[in-house]
């Protein structure tokens, strides 16, 4: 017995698509080099390169202190989400007597929503996941500022080499981040299936329309590029 119609199926199929498509565009490819966070990443190599010339290093520190909040922020906003998932897979007979007695109707069986709560929670774990991981990264940052070269030093090919290997980690760090708010933006998209089939598509469409704007062509982006 197929659970889904085909319609759901190719709704599914094309936001998978869309996020795997996006996601290696924005990442693996030359028109990915003209995103926001491509060019924050050399923002984070001249960092370091400014760090190495200064003698104390503690606002380098904070300024990792306060990344590392962002990431726990997100990733306990994601255990959040997951339990609220859950709680909704928890009670699919009472969410289905609510739904039903909305104006629009949606139609929908108890397999159909279980099927569509466990995908919304899949979506929340692969985001914690990669906040809590992108934690760790920054963890190491501030152990490699710490362990960066002192003032006298910084001329020396060591001190260089140690400040490209911290900007390379933060650079990860930032990625890992940038992938759990993706998930994040994706999962407002996922949101539309709980509807139909086809606002599912709608809402995919518009979450890659304003992703790919913030990314390149926002206000943030004219900022840094200086256009």
């Amino acid at each position: 017995m197929q659970i889904f119609s085909t319609l759901d199926l190719a709704a599914i199929a094309f936001f998978v698509g869309a996020w795997v498509i996006y996601a290696l565009a924005t990442e693996h490819s030359t028109y990915g080099q003209h995103r926001l966070n491509a060019h924050m990443n050399s923002y984070r190599y001249l960092w370091m390169k400014q760090m190495l010339a200064r003698d104390m290093r503690m606002i380098d520190a904070q300024i990792v202190a306060t990344l590392q909040n962002g990431n726990a922020f997100f990733a306990s906003t994601s255990l959040i989400a997951i339990g609220g998932s859950l709680t909704l897979l928890h009670s699919t007979d009472q969410v289905l007597d609510v739904i039903g007695a909305l104006p629009f109707g949606i139609r929908t069986t108890a397999i159909q929503w279980e099927a569509k709560t466990m995908g919304l929670a899949i979506i929340f774990v692969y985001a914690f996941f990669k906040f809590a991981w992108s934690y760790r990264p920054f963890n190491y940052v501030a152990i490699m500022i710490g362990a960066t070269p002192s003032f006298e030093h910084k001329d020396t090919a060591e001190a260089k080499e140690h400040i490209e290997r911290v900007g390379r980690l933060s650079e990860v760090a930032g990625q890992h981040f940038n992938r759990g708010q993706r998930a994040f933006f994706f999962a407002l998209g996922y949101l539309g299936w709980f509807i139909s089939a086809w606002v599912f598509i709608a809402a995919t469409v518009a979450v890659l329309f304003v992703t790919w704007r913030r990314q390149f062509a926002s206000d943030s982006r004219s900022a840094v590029v200086g256009t």
